[in-house]
């Protein structure tokens, strides 16, 4: 066929093959019996696989167990839609894979020539579970990993067209790609054919084995920057950048700033920095100039002697001297006022400090880690900070990514959260459910990590003792237009979404008024419950009275 793509058929008669028989515990389609299962645990047998044999043996399983279950399915294909054209029969894979929830797919070529066995195939997947799994578990990758579903996609094609297609993963999400690419067409087509062909051979685990005791094979990310609340999490590319620039400078001596927006976790950085510094088993002192009156602040961070000011009944040392030897964090130092900012250069260039009410000088040894989610140029321009500070404090910048930049994150930090709260609150849960994950991974986090954390405690206060974390327990009033459920016969039904969409259409090509739809939904209502006008007005959404209002007020439009 011509490589124009069809719209997809409605997959009405892939939904009505099927069934959840719940009185013996299995669900079938088209009389196979299938399994629902927990994405993360296909992703925790997959880790396990990787860790145990290798990237390489794993691979091979997963693509030839989605082999094997392609294979299966292209039977289905000509069974429902023996009838149908060639392109609808085929895209049953396709769109059983969508109903199995395993990834999104979009056909974007399509040449198949039954008579002299040709095909070219190239499709677009989205939100593809392993790329999903795999990038939580192992970071971002530099080759695909989509490996079952390539399979299933091999498998079902070399099964419809009666001769070995193999397909290619020519692009990933997992790799940092907006979508997966695959392409696929006859074995002998490819110039790496047979090495592909192979990869679907059998072979024993024993050989690879014993050469496996020869190797290490460590597929986790380098040891990640810690504190003395334990390491920072994330594996995202956002956040590897930044971590990656703190490891470099947390072993020298170089005044560090940290820009980032509220919540994302400054404070832990620099906590993080002093840790891996030689200077760790000296004191971390943190100090935030936004949260002290303006009239404290010198003295807060230079000190002050007795009588220096009203209250002041003896001397006491700043912040700068309490932190000798080790590390000093000026957390929000956008907000400091301008007479302690040129205290504060002279500390930075001299190593001196003066206490309030005293002229003499005390060195220091101070590393500076400053944060700041001000923009400290902008602020130069608008006289509210001293340009050679900046340039003093701006030697080595790091940015700190917001959350709405790292969601491969989110599960980890809300796992790891999870065991926090469920610790400090004395409280077991099951852990977070999938469908709450997704809907934090859609989220835009404009509190960021602290948002995160605040979340996750309240969850974790919500959930019931032994149950899991669902999504309403972490955001109120949550709705999802795009789930599917279970009609009354055990069928998936169709989407709210589409179901209001198809009403819209409707509406629109038999130019239904607005006064129409209201008086057959009105009296659909009633006539479902049989005049009971009560019932009605709930399955409405609206009160008794205001259903008898309109029931009066279409009687009087019939009589008129």
């Amino acid at each position: 066929m011509p490589s124009s793509i069809p719209k997809l058929p409605s997959d009405a008669d892939l939904r009505r093959q099927i069934h959840f028989s719940t009185a013996d515990g299995r669900i079938w389609l088209a009389g196979q019996r299938m399994l629902l299962m927990h994405a993360s645990a296909l992703g925790t047998l997959r880790r396990e696989l990787i860790q145990t044999v290798g990237i390489d043996i794993t691979r091979r399983l997963l693509l030839r167990t989605g082999f094997a279950a392609g294979q299966r399915d292209a039977a289905l294909a000509r069974e429902v839609r023996g009838k149908a054209g060639i392109f609808d029969m085929f895209v049953v894979g396709p769109q059983l894979h969508m109903l199995e929830g395993a990834v999104q797919v979009t056909p974007e070529k399509f040449d198949f020539n039954p008579i002299e066995g040709k095909f070219h195939g190239i499709f677009k997947w989205q939100h593809s579970w392993e790329a999903e799994v795999h990038s939580r578990d192992f970071g971002k990758q530099e080759t695909p990993v989509c490996w079952m579903l390539l399979g299933y996609a091999s498998g079902y094609t070399s099964a419809f067209v009666g001769k070995t297609v193999l397909f290619k993963e020519t692009q990933c999400e997992a790799c940092g790609a907006s979508h997966c690419l695959i392409e696929g067409k006859p074995v002998y087509e490819w110039d790496d054919g047979e090495a592909m062909n192979n990869e679907y051979h059998s072979e024993s685990l024993l050989v690879h084995l014993e050469d496996l005791n020869a190797q290490v094979q460590m597929l986790r990310s380098s040891l990640q920057p810690a504190d003395e609340l334990g390491p920072l999490i994330g594996q995202s590319a956002a956040f590897g950048k930044a971590a990656n620039l703190m490891r470099k400078a947390a072993t020298t001596q170089v005044t560090v700033l940290l820009n980032g927006e509220t919540g994302v976790g400054q404070e832990r950085f620099a906590r993080a920095i002093h840790a891996m510094s030689p200077r760790a088993d000296k004191p971390f002192i943190a100090v935030n100039c936004a949260a002290l009156p303006a009239e404290l602040i010198e003295s807060e961070l230079f000190g002050a002697e007795k009588g220096a000011y009203t209250g002041a009944n003896s001397a006491r040392a700043g912040r700068f001297e309490r932190a000798d030897g080790g590390t000093l964090l000026l957390d929000e130092l956008g907000d400091l006022p301008l007479s302690a900012q040129a205290k504060l250069l002279r500390v930075l260039e001299d190593g001196v400090v003066e206490r309030l009410g005293s002229s003499a000088p005390r060195k220091v040894n101070v590393r500076i880690v400053a944060a700041t989610h001000v923009h400290l140029e902008e602020a130069v321009k608008a006289g509210k900070f001293r340009q050679d500070l900046l340039y003093r404090l701006n030697v080595y910048p790091i940015k700190i990514p917001p959350l709405r930049e790292r969601k491969e994150d989110i599960e980890a930090l809300a796992t790891h959260m999870l065991k926090k709260f469920t610790s400090l609150h004395d409280k077991r849960v099951l852990g977070i459910t999938d469908r709450a994950l997704a809907a934090m991974r859609r989220y835009s986090w404009p509190g960021n990590v602290r948002e995160l954390e605040n979340l996750i405690e309240r969850g974790v206060i919500l959930a019931s003792h032994g149950e899991w974390v669902d999504v309403d327990e972490i955001f109120p009033n949550y709705q999802d237009e795009n789930e599917v459920g279970l009609d009354a016969t055990g069928h998936i039904k169709t989407t709210t979404l589409a179901s209001t969409q198809e009403l819209l259409n409707n509406m629109m090509q038999n130019k239904t008024s607005l006064d129409q739809l209201e008086a057959n939904l009105i009296n659909a209502a009633v006539n479902q419950h049989e005049g009971n006008i009560s019932a009605a007005a709930r399955s409405l959404g609206i009160t008794r009275p205001q259903l008898s209002y309109r029931l009066q007020r279409l009687e009087q439009n019939l009589k008129l």
